[in-house]
């Protein structure tokens, strides 16, 4: 089953980190990738910019209304994901442990609805 692992930390906090620190984690990161691809687990990962980059689109009665970011007041922004294949909630909460952004803020574990008739398939 696929788990989307939502990487949640302060953006603030973050770009307060010796660059180091940030480089170190990002390496890190790959690495894991790597070892979830040697057990076919690895499906995608990336970080994400920072939200101010980010665009929100919402229609309503038919009209696109375009939002830049960023979006929300709160104390941890989505910085990234990974999605993976595990066999269950479990090992899909054992992996995110293993995500260094949980050290320093929050990992979401979601699983991926199955939707038949998707290019790909």
């Amino acid at each position: 089953m696929k788990y989307l692992l939502l990487v949640h930390h302060s953006e603030d906090a973050f770009k307060t980190m010796p660059e180091g620190t940030r480089d170190d984690m990002l390496a890190e990161s790959i690495q894991l990738c790597h070892q979830l691809a040697s057990k076919r687990q690895y499906v995608h990962a990336s970080p994400l910019q920072p939200e101010a980059t980010g665009t929100i689109v919402r229609v309503r009665e038919g009209k696109a209304i375009i939002s830049d970011g960023p979006f929300m007041e709160t104390k941890e922004q989505l910085a990234g994901y990974f999605l993976i294949d595990a066999r269950d909630r479990d090992e899909a909460v054992a992996i995110a442990s293993r995500i260094p952004g949980a050290r320093i803020g929050t990992v979401e574990v979601r699983p991926v609805r199955e939707v038949s008739g998707l290019p790909g398939e």
